[in-house]
């Protein structure tokens, strides 16, 4: 096969900053030809005005010429075009629904109730394409009682729960440095509509599918039963180390760190030979899953006392000889340009659309490798508004329209 999965597919995105628009990176991904509508009058999306900046002359905190572009929308503007419509405009709705008419998907991430207000929401568009998929991404969902709240990941981070997961016991909360809620409804995003879209071939029938962020890290957060953990006297927060699954956590070395996931008595097994007490396999008080949680603290002591008489290397060498699951832990540096990612492009230069790539800028790939065909985000980010021509053109619009458009400062 020499298509890629969604080719043919037309995606309308109506998304700035982060969720909105990586969702629509991975359709790009994916083969679907993503319209980016960016608003002419805020210098369209706002990732366009985040520094860096890369210019001719490599990495800048501001912008120095108008061929400069951001870090975040050479990242997250790939594999798009870009065509400028004004919203606001009331004659912007005219323009943005002959888009939707041949359009398959529509991703917005607007705040609640931002769509209405503007006459584009699902029920205004819905009876211009019955097959449409129309996909929000907000903080706090469509439905709900959530007022004027706004989304940022740190709200959202916050309010999910997630921020008493990582510390030890009695530390303040701690804010994920990635930006985990930004990016896990997106996830969820692409995953409905993906399914949205599989059923509308089926039925001829789209619909609105509906993603929080909120809900989206929320039900993450869901996964681990931390309530009934903690009511039989497993803490929230354990810090370094997971006692429940001992020996379990990150130790130190004489020169940097080191992850151990050891839970099972083979992997136990291969720990305590690595650090050469055998004579502790069988033990009372390590010979058993039950008995090395109810021992994780001398256990993990253990561990984390020889780990401080070695180095890194020796440390890994051994555990490597005795089978026991352990790994460095890089920095983000070093984990972007592992030969293993990059080969499967699951990490890719980013590439400026003039100046091409500068050594140390990476970005997030498609991370599927299909068998029969490829995802592909080696395209760069656009210009604010390249495309509107000939996006208008291919709609049925001549210049003198255009030109009117313009003037009237619709586009």
């Amino acid at each position: 096969m020499t298509t890629k999965p969604l080719e043919g597919k037309t995606v309308i995105d109506l998304t700035t900053a982060l969720a909105g628009p990586y969702a629509t990176l991975l359709l790009a991904g994916l083969g679907a030809r993503v319209i980016k509508v960016e608003n002419p009058t805020r210098g369209g999306d706002s990732s366009r005005n985040n520094s860096p900046y890369v210019t001719s002359d490599g990495l800048s905190l501001r912008r120095t010429s108008d061929d400069d572009m951001s870090v975040s929308m050479m990242l997250r503007g790939r594999g798009k075009q870009s065509i400028t419509l004004n919203l606001k405009h009331p004659d912007s709705r005219a323009v943005l629904f002959d888009l939707v008419k041949d359009a398959d998907i529509l991703v917005e991430n607007y705040s609640s109730g931002v769509t209405k207000r503007l006459g584009i929401d699902y029920e205004a568009v819905r009876p211009l394409n019955e097959k449409l998929i129309y996909t929000s991404i907000s903080g706090f969902g469509a439905t709900g009682d959530h007022g004027d709240r706004k989304a940022m990941d740190t709200i959202i981070q916050a309010l999910s729960g997630v921020m008493t997961t990582a510390g030890e016991p009695g530390d303040p909360p701690v804010r994920f440095g990635l930006p985990v809620g930004d990016l896990v409804a997106p996830l969820f995003g692409v995953i409905g509509t993906l399914a949205a879209s599989l059923q509308a071939e089926r039925t001829g029938t789209g619909q609105h599918v509906d993603v929080s962020m909120l809900g989206a890290l929320t039900s993450l957060v869901a996964c681990e039963p931390f309530d009934a953990l903690e009511s039989v006297g497993f803490p929230l927060r354990t810090g370094a180390y997971v006692p429940r699954l001992a020996p379990f956590g990150t130790f130190r070395a004489v020169d940097g760190w080191f992850a151990i996931c050891a839970p099972t008595d083979q992997f136990s097994a291969g720990v305590l030979r690595a650090l050469g007490r055998e004579d502790l396999l069988g033990s009372d008080e390590f010979g058993s899953r039950d008995a090395r949680v109810a021992n994780a603290d001398r256990l993990h002591g253990l561990i984390a006392g020889w780990a401080a008489e070695h180095t890194l290397g020796e440390v890994l060498a051994a555990l490597d000889a005795n089978g026991a699951p352990a790994a460095p832990v890089r920095t983000t540096a070093e984990a972007v340009r592992d030969k293993q990612v990059t080969d499967r492009r699951e990490v890719v230069p980013l590439v400026h659309p003039k100046f091409g790539h500068f050594d140390g800028l990476y970005g997030s790939g498609v991370p599927v490798v299909f068998s029969g065909t490829e995802a592909d985000l080696s395209a760069p980010a656009p210009k604010l508004g390249e495309h509107t021509d000939d996006i208008l053109r291919g709609l049925g619009y001549d210049d003198a329209r255009i030109a009117a458009l313009r003037e009237d400062r619709v586009l």
